[in-house]
């Protein structure tokens, strides 16, 4: 009977990192998804690990408030490197809806409770079913399984170590770099159209280009939009397993490899 119930500063050490993982993660951080379900979630995944992790006992003195403190920024930083890397969608959307004319809709994404540009809430729905699709909200949570490899419960890891803040810049820029180049084909054609139209203005100074300008460049943005959507497709795929990778490169920094 003693074998069934964990013990329960390992199983609350555990607790703590799986649910502060939710909190950031994206899928799992959805406002849509009732918390209730959430802390079962993480209930139910802290009392599995348990008996597949090797851990040894671990007394509650001083040092165990650390210790709850270290597992909840875990959680929160490997969850926060998965959602800069999702958030490449929504930055391209933006980038589009710039262009497009729909920069001054920006709606409430009923799944963040945040604003977001039209596209970049089209952009994250579409990654979203492409997630479910192929099993990514598996790999995220083998992620946060396989973070006990690279971090154990009872290992302090170096948040402040300089490795880490440079591969947290080239992150950052990696991010920009590739919602620019996921938006290019959109931003240039709507770009040449803009010129075309003021060219077309300057010549004809009796057309409105104001009337004209915006239905014109929102239906070549849907056209452009549906022809290049094979390889927004797949940049996304791209963009899946690349957050699966900075996870796991992550887990390693804080784990001191």
């Amino acid at each position: 009977m003693l074998e069934i119930i964990p013990q329960f500063s390992v199983f609350l050490l555990m607790f703590v990192r799986i649910s502060a993982f939710f909190v950031t993660v994206p899928f799992f951080s959805y406002r849509t998804i009732p918390p209730q379900l959430k802390i079962l979630l993480a209930l139910m995944l802290a009392w599995m690990m348990y008996y597949t992790i090797q851990t040894e006992v671990i007394p509650i003195d001083g040092n165990y408030i650390l210790l709850i403190m270290k597992e909840a920024m875990i959680g929160l930083i490997i969850g926060l490197a998965a959602t800069i890397i999702i958030s490449i969608v929504q930055i391209a959307g933006g980038f589009i809806d710039f262009e497009m004319g729909f920069a001054m809709a920006n709606i409430v994404d009923p799944l963040t409770g945040a604003q977001s540009p039209m596209m970049g809430q089209f952009f994250n729905l579409l990654i979203l079913y492409l997630l479910i699709a192929t099993n990514g909200h598996h790999l995220i949570l083998d992620g946060i399984y396989y973070s006990y490899q690279f971090i154990p419960i009872n290992h302090f890891p170096n948040f402040g170590d300089a490795g880490m803040a440079e591969f947290t810049v080239k992150l950052i820029a990696v991010v920009f770099s590739v919602a620019f180049q996921m938006s290019a084909p959109l931003v240039a054609a709507l770009f040449l159209l803009t010129l075309a139209i003021g060219i077309t203005g300057k010549t004809v100074p009796q057309l409105n280009i104001f009337i004209i300008g915006f239905p014109l460049k929102i239906i070549v943005g849907f056209l452009v939009l549906f022809i290049s959507m094979g390889i927004m497709i797949e940049v996304m795929q791209k963009v899946i397993e690349l957050m699966i990778t900075v996870m796991r490169e992550f887990m390693q920094f804080l784990g001191g490899a």
